[in-house]
C-alpha cells in the first residue's frame, strides 16, 4: 500500500490514487467521498492521523474525479462545535470546484426553524463537487516582469466585466480567462501603458441565495470558498479542471505582454456566514479553529468584516490556509503579488490590530512571498489603518482618495491635500517608509467610476433592491449642476476637465497610482456606487461608448509618468538626505513659499509644486481647484525655458519665454524644463 503523509494538506495524485490529508482538532473520523459520473458516492476513511492531520491513501482515483469530504464528530454549536457527517463539504484545499450550490436547508447543518437542532439531509446532491487536478502545464520560459514599485501602474479591473461586451474578443470566450489574454484586451492595457492589472477576486466564490431571489448575482466575489481554486464561471473551456489550465494560460499571456497580475484576495472571511449560515466547508471541518468566535459564547462569531464571521489569525490552522494558499499562487499560478481584502482582520490575532501580528510575520519572513507586491486594504469594520502596515507592504491610501475629491470638488483641505501629492510624508515618513508605501486611488470597484463621480452629487443604487440604502452615501462627489446625464455642452466641458484634474492628481503624485478600469474611457455605472450585485451592462465595460479624448489623455498621462523620474520619486524629496536637484517645492501662486496663514485660507485653493530629479527634466505642477482664473508667477526655469507637458484646458498655450502663466477655474497645467 503507498504511504499516505500529513502533509500537504487536500489531495495530491500519485501513482495508484490519491493521498489526502485534512486538518482538524475536533473531528472522530474523515471521509474521502468520490462521486462517478452518475452522481453515485464512494467513502473512504482517512485510517491514519498525526497530530489532528487525518490522512490516507485512496486507491484507483483519477485526475478528474469529483469528491468531496465528510466529517463526523460532535455537534454542539454553543461550545462551538458543528460536525454533521451529512454535509459533504468542500475541500479548503482544492484546487478546482465544479457547479454550484443550490440553496436550501439541506446545505445547513440546522434547523431553520429549530437553530439547536441538527438538520441530517444530506447535502450532498445540493453542493459542488472539488476536482482531483494535475498540476502540470508547460509555462516554457514564463517569469514575473517584476516592474519596480516606482514604475508600477495599477489598473483595477474585473475578469468578467473587462471583456463581456469587448467586440473584438470572440464572444464564446467573452468575459473568461481566455477572454482577458486575448490580443485584443492586452492591447488596450499596453497601449494604456499600465503595468499591473489587479484583477477582482478569482477565488472560488459563492453565488449569494439572497441576491438569486432579488434576481441579481454577486458580481465583484468577495465570498470566497475556494482559496486555491480559480472561479470557475470564468472559465470558456469547462470547470472539470480547465479552469486551472486556462488560468495559467492568462497568466502567461499577460506576462509576455510585460504585465503583471495581482489578485485581489479575500482571507478575511469566508461564505459560510454567521450561525445561521451554511455548512459549506470549514464549519463542518473544525469550525473553532478555523474562524473567530465570540470569546464568553462560542456559538456566534467574532466578524470585523460585515459578513458574519472573521477567519481565526491567531490559530495555526487558519494561519497555514492562508499562507499555503498565498504560496500556490505564486509557485504553482505564478501570480506577481496580492492586495488584501480588508487586511486589517488579518492582523487580529487578539482583537486589536497588531503591526508585528503572526500573519504579517509569516509573510515578512517567507522567501516565497519576499518578491511579490503585498498591498493592503488597511482597514475593516473595527479600525482604520493606513500608515500601519510593516515598511515592505504597500497600502490602499484611503486619505488620498478623500483629499483629492475634497480638494477639487468642495472644501477647505490645501494643506492635507499637498501632501498627497507628494506622497503622503504625513503617513509614511515618520517611520523611514517610502512614498512607495502609498497606492494612490481617486475611484475603486467599491463606489462611483470616475465619471460618475463628477456626474452625480448622490448615489442611485435603486437597481440593488435595498431602496438606495446600501452603498456610501458619502462621497464627495459632483455633477457641475446638473444631476446624471445630460447634453448641457457647458456642464460637459466642465465634468471633462475635473476628470483630467483627479486622473494627472493620481498619475503625478508621488506614490503608486491604481486607476480604475475603465475611468480611461469614460466608463459610467449610472450613479451606482455599490454595484456588488449588478452582473450585467450595468458594469461591464461598454466598448460602443470610450471617451477617446479621455484615452488619449490617460494614455498621455501615464507615458509622462513613465518616461520621467521626477514624477515618480523612490523617497521623500523632503527628507534631509536628498539632494536639492531632487527635491520639491511647494509654492503658492506668486512663486513664494507657503506661511502658515495661507494653508489656513479657506479661499485660497491655487498651489504650485516643482517637481525635480538630478539630471532630468523639471516639472511645475500648477493646480487651480477654485471658481476664478488664477495667475501663477513661474519660477526660474533651471534647464530651458518652461514649456507646456499637458493640461485639463485644451485652450492652454505656453509661449516661451513665459514668466506668468493663467490657469482658468478648476484646472491644473504641467510645464517641463528640458535638462
Amino acid at each position: 500500500m503507498t504511504t499516505s503523509y500529513p502533509y500537504p494538506l487536500g489531495v495530491s495524485p500519485v501513482d495508484g490514487g490519491v493521498r489526502v490529508a485534512v486538518y482538524s482538532e475536533t473531528a472522530e473520523t474523515v471521509f474521502f467521498c468520490a462521486f462517478d459520473d452518475a452522481g453515485a458516492e464512494t467513502r473512504t476513511a482517512l485510517d491514519h492521523r498525526t497530530g489532528y492531520v487525518f490522512h490516507g491513501f485512496v486507491p484507483d482515483v483519477p485526475v478528474g474525479t469529483r469528491y468531496g469530504l465528510r466529517v463526523d464528530g460532535p455537534w454542539d454549536p454553543a461550545n462551538g462545535l458543528r460536525h454533521d457527517v451529512a454535509k459533504l463539504l468542500l475541500d479548503p484545499h482544492a484546487r478546482a470546484i465544479e457547479g454550484a450550490f443550490e440553496w436550501g436547508q439541506a446545505l445547513f447543518s440546522h434547523e431553520f426553524e429549530a437553530q439547536e437542532t441538527r438538520n441530517d439531509d444530506d447535502s450532498a446532491a445540493s453542493m459542488p463537487k472539488c476536482i482531483v487536478t494535475d498540476n502540470s502545464f508547460d509555462w516554457g520560459d514564463d517569469r514575473s516582469p517584476e516592474i519596480p514599485l516606482d514604475e508600477t501602474v495599477v489598473y483595477e479591473v474585473h475578469v468578467k466585466g473587462f471583456t463581456k461586451q469587448h467586440p473584438d474578443v470572440p464572444e464564446e470566450i467573452r468575459g473568461t480567462y481566455a477572454g482577458l489574454a486575448h490580443p485584443a484586451a492586452i492591447k488596450h492595457l499596453t497601449d494604456l501603458g499600465v503595468t499591473s492589472v489587479e484583477l477582482l477576486p478569482v477565488h472560488q466564490f459563492a453565488q449569494d441565495d439572497t441576491l438569486a431571489g432579488k434576481g441579481l448575482r454577486n458580481y465583484w466575489g468577495y465570498n470566497s470558498i475556494g482559496f486555491f481554486a480559480p472561479h470557475s464561471e470564468y472559465s470558456s473551456s469547462g470547470d472539470a479542471g480547465q479552469q486551472v489550465t486556462e488560468f495559467k494560460e492568462m497568466i502567461k499571456a499577460l506576462h509576455d505582454a510585460g504585465l503583471e497580475v495581482i489578485l485581489d484576495v479575500v482571507f478575511n472571511h469566508t461564505a459560510e456566514g454567521n450561525d445561521q449560515g451554511p455548512t459549506l466547508s470549514f464549519k463542518g471541518i473544525d469550525n473553532a479553529s478555523y474562524y473567530r468566535l465570540v470569546d464568553d459564547d462560542r456559538g456566534h462569531y467574532f466578524d470585523t468584516t460585515g459578513t458574519g464571521n472573521s477567519l481565526n489569525v491567531g490559530h495555526p490552522a487558519a494561519l497555514r490556509l492562508i499562507m499555503d494558499s498565498l504560496r500556490y499562487w505564486v509557485t504553482d499560478m505564478h501570480v506577481d503579488g496580492f492586495r488584501f481584502d480588508l487586511a486589517t482582520t488579518l492582523t487580529r490575532q487578539d482583537g486589536d490590530a497588531e503591526k508585528h501580528s503572526a500573519f504579517l510575520d509569516l509573510c515578512h519572513q517567507d522567501p516565497v512571498l519576499a518578491p511579490v507586491k503585498l498591498i493592503a486594504e488597511p482597514w475593516d469594520t473595527a479600525g482604520y489603518q493606513v500608515g500601519g502596515f510593516p515598511a515592505d507592504w504597500s497600502e490602499w491610501n484611503g486619505k488620498f482618495r478623500d483629499d483629492t475629491r475634497e480638494y477639487w470638488g468642495h472644501g477647505d483641505v490645501l494643506g492635507t491635500f499637498s501632501q498627497r501629492i507628494m506622497g503622503s510624508p504625513d503617513v509614511y515618513q515618520a517611520d523611514r517608509r517610502s512614498p512607495l508605501a502609498s497606492v494612490n486611488f481617486v475611484t475603486a470597484h467599491d463606489g462611483f467610476t470616475l465619471r460618475d463621480l463628477v456626474s452625480y452629487a448622490e448615489k442611485h443604487n435603486e437597481a440593488n433592491g435595498e431602496d438606495n440604502k446600501d452603498g456610501e452615501s458619502n462621497n464627495a462627489s459632483f455633477n457641475g449642476g446638473v444631476e446624471g446625464e445630460t447634453d448641457d455642452a457647458g456642464v460637459l466641458e466642465w465634468r471633462g476637465r475635473q476628470q483630467r484634474n483627479l486622473l494627472a492628481t493620481l498619475l503625478l503624485s508621488a506614490g503608486v497610482p491604481m486607476i480604475l478600469g475603465g475611468d480611461e474611457v469614460g466608463r459610467t455605472q449610472g450613479g451606482n456606487n455599490n454595484a456588488y450585485c449588478q452582473d450585467n451592462e450595468i458594469s461591464w465595460f461598454d466598448w460602443n461608448d470610450v471617451d477617446a479624448d479621455l484615452l488619449a489623455f490617460t494614455t498621455s498621462l501615464i507615458a509622462l509618468r513613465r518616461e520621467n523620474p521626477a514624477l515618480r520619486p523612490e523617497w521623500f524629496r523632503t527628507a534631509p538626505d536628498v539632494s536639492a536637484a531632487d527635491s520639491v517645492e511647494v509654492l503658492r501662486a506668486d512663486a513664494n513659499g507657503f506661511e502658515e496663514a495661507d494653508w489656513q485660507d479657506p479661499e485660497n485653493r491655487a498651489v504650485m509644486f516643482v517637481l525635480g530629479h538630478e539630471g532630468a527634466d523639471t516639472f511645475a505642477l500648477l493646480m487651480n481647484a477654485a471658481s476664478n482664473v488664477v495667475e501663477f508667477t513661474l519660477p526660474e526655469a533651471p534647464f530651458a525655458d518652461w514649456e507646456l507637458a499637458l493640461s485639463s484646458d485644451p485652450e492652454q498655450q505656453v509661449a516661451a519665454p513665459v514668466t506668468t502663466l493663467i490657469v482658468r477655474d478648476a484646472s491644473f497645467t504641467l510645464v517641463r524644463s528640458r535638462a
